[in-house]
């Protein structure tokens, strides 16, 4: 059985015809996209750092573009099934030399050919599939995640919960879920039936006895106030007396001298 020939290879095609590059450097470039999906080759081509990806990459974009007008193909669908370059003609050139001798300059040029097709249906089947469980899993990803910060907020909350109470003990001060012990009792004087109430502190007998109270604590009060002004005045005099003044360290040296 004779081999399939890289000319008669199915599929659509596009042809770069005379491109000023050498067929050596365009080879490895193709080397890298034959037999890939649409989508790989172009991303190899995109980070390529060969100067013939360049070239490469609009020639693809000008077969898948064929595919979809001429032969109402999907892009989605297609992979490059054959990819090859030719070398076309060899521009000639001379470079003068020493001694009136002269050099030969070769400029090649090559014909790029890149030829795409639909992907078999068992390898489309398989990406749907892939792709498929490539969303449940991501869709499931996203679910746990969220889950998770659902959980991590409730726990938040009940840490905050029970730490109020914590810092209330703390300070000494009541609960807040604790409520007061309602009175059962009432005064007798109030409602003329005898209570359980607590005791409380007497109440003054009359309103004369208020007012003899507060008149002995004002006096009181001011007597203290004015033991304190003198004791601050005798206080400065001493530090007044004890600091020697201009006259007194004046005669203080005359009597020395003499």
């Amino acid at each position: 059985m004779a081999a399939t020939r890289m000319d008669e290879a199915l599929g659509t095609r596009a042809v770069l015809r005379y491109c000023r590059m050498s067929a050596f450097k365009v080879r490895p470039v193709l080397d890298l996209i034959r037999g890939r999906d649409l989508e790989d080759a172009q991303d190899i081509l995109r980070f390529s750092e060969r100067d013939a990806a360049r070239v490469v990459s609009k020639l693809l974009a000008s077969a898948v573009a064929n595919a979809e007008n001429n032969d109402a193909q999907s892009a989605d669908e297609l992979y490059v099934s054959a990819c090859y370059a030719d070398e076309a003609t060899t521009m000639k050139r001379w470079r003068p030399r020493a001694r009136g001798r002269a050099t030969r300059i070769r400029k090649r040029t090559s014909h790029i050919t890149v030829v795409v097709t639909r992907l078999p249906d068992e390898r489309l089947a398989r990406r749907r599939a892939r792709d498929t469980g490539d969303a449940g899993a991501r869709r499931a990803r996203r679910v746990a995640g969220a889950r998770r910060q659902r959980v991590a907020a409730s726990q938040a909350a009940e840490e905050a919960a029970a730490a109020v109470p914590e810092a209330a003990e703390k300070a000494g001060a009541p609960d807040v879920g604790e409520e007061a012990a309602p009175v059962t009792g009432t005064r007798s004087d109030e409602t003329g039936a005898s209570g359980n109430a607590a005791p409380s502190e007497p109440a003054p007998e009359s309103e004369e006895e208020e007012a003899e109270g507060g008149a002995d604590a004002e006096p009181a009060a001011e007597a203290h106030q004015a033991a304190e002004a003198e004791a601050a005045a005798a206080e400065t005099d001493e530090q007044q007396d004890e600091e020697p003044t201009p006259k007194r360290r004046t005669r203080a040296r005359k009597e020395k001298r003499d």
